[in-house]
């Protein structure tokens, strides 16, 4: 959705090592917001975006207008059961809608051989890969992985939004993800346990709300209730610093 960092950079540089034509399209998706958050706010800077775009590799931008993707009486949607109302689907129970409808129509406009994704939104590149097996969209998905701060952040174009203090606190996203990979590591089989010593740890850093921390099955997105040995989780969390609304996860693979 444009206001480029290093994380998307990341996804432009990896395509660009396995491909030899590698398109970036920069669209800020009005379907995927509710009309409560923060498209009118999102940020924007097309002219530095195209800079940093080219520098790193992209070869063509695709920059289309909101009337263009959705033109008057636009009335057809592409949404992915189940698994888009989990997790950020109870908080955004239209956001996965809009998300896979943009993304197959940037499939059929631009018809890539592969198509870039981060880990960051690891529930949205599940959703994805979902809509692409089930409808035969012939494009292979790959996931570049999370790209952080020094201190650990993910970078984020919301990160823009936080005061001094707020951007201090949210490092304990991060630290509470390592906390529970080390948990995990160390034998700990009680995901409930893990959940609730993350949300102790970030409360004590004064964020606004927190929406949800859980750890859950890292393709069909349930809920686990004792982790085993040979199962892969995924741990994401969705805290709200301020006005903020912050996701980072961690996949973990058990022993």
């Amino acid at each position: 959705m444009g206001f480029l960092h290093d994380g998307h950079l990341s996804l432009i540089r990896k395509a660009k090592s396995e491909n030899d034509i590698v398109v970036v399209s920069i669209f800020v998706n009005p379907t995927q917001f509710a009309p409560h958050e923060d498209l009118e706010r999102y940020p924007r800077d097309i002219v530095k975006d195209t800079e940093l775009a080219l520098q790193s590799g992209c070869d063509l931008l695709f920059i289309p207008s909101a009337e263009e993707m959705y033109p008057a009486g636009f009335s057809t949607y592409a949404a992915v059961e189940g698994l888009s109302a989990l997790l950020e689907g109870k908080f955004r129970p239209t956001h996965f809608k809009g998300v896979t409808t943009i993304v197959l129509k940037l499939f059929n406009i631009v018809r890539p051989d592969a198509a870039y994704f981060g880990q960051k939104d690891a529930q949205q590149s599940i959703v994805i890969k979902k809509m692409v097996k089930d409808l035969n969209v012939p494009v292979r998905i790959s996931i570049v992985p999370t790209m952080r701060e020094a201190d650990g952040l993910a970078m984020s174009s919301r990160n823009v939004y936080l005061n001094p203090q707020q951007r201090k606190n949210a490092v304990v996203l991060s630290q509470s993800l390592k906390f529970a990979e080390n948990k995990i590591i160390h034998g700990e089989r009680d995901p409930n346990k893990i959940v609730e010593e993350m949300k102790a740890m970030i409360l004590a850093n004064d964020p606004a709300g927190i929406d949800y921390v859980e750890i859950v099955d890292a393709e069909t997105l349930e809920t686990k209730r004792i982790l085993n040995g040979g199962e892969t989780v995924l741990i994401p969390l969705a805290v709200r610093f301020g006005a903020t609304r912050l996701i980072d996860n961690t996949i973990v693979t058990i022993q």
